[in-house]
């Protein structure tokens, strides 16, 4: 369940990618439309750390990480870092399942990073609510 594409040798296409996440393609194709929304957003479809995470997209403000967001076998995970300040700032505005995986973050200096994975639609409101955080502070900052 939920497995990647790991197969380094074999780059996906965007297509490929959308098909992997089965019942949650749809989804994927959305957020990523909304995310090429974003002033200065740009994709790449890379292979960025190993085996254990696979092939994903990553998206970049400039040359500033937003997220990565990995295909999966009928759904997919968002991998993105927050401070522990921005998460608080809508902490109280999300679902009990996206508070979780704050509670549960990667901690890295002042925040820390989640792996949110999408196997609804209930689940894309809080990851926009989010990345829109993490945009903002990308789109203010001279970079």
């Amino acid at each position: 369940m939920y497995e990647r594409m790991l197969d380094k040798t074999i780059m996906p296409t965007f297509e490929e990618m959308a098909a992997y996440c089965g019942e949650q393609k749809a989804l994927f194709i959305e957020l990523n439309d909304w995310l090429s929304k974003k002033e200065g957003s740009v994709q790449k479809i890379v292979f960025p750390y190993g085996n254990r995470y696979g092939w994903g997209v990553a998206w970049k403000i400039k040359t500033k990480l937003i997220c990565n967001i990995f295909a999966e076998n009928d759904a997919f995970t968002v991998m993105m870092r927050l401070s522990d300040k921005q998460y608080q700032s809508v902490y109280h505005d999300l679902k009990d399942y996206t508070q979780y995986y704050i509670d549960h973050r990667y901690p890295c200096g002042d925040g820390g990073w989640i792996h949110y994975r999408i196997t609804c639609v209930d689940h894309i409101e809080d990851i926009k609510k989010l990345l829109d955080i993490k945009c903002l502070s990308r789109e203010t900052k001279k970079i």
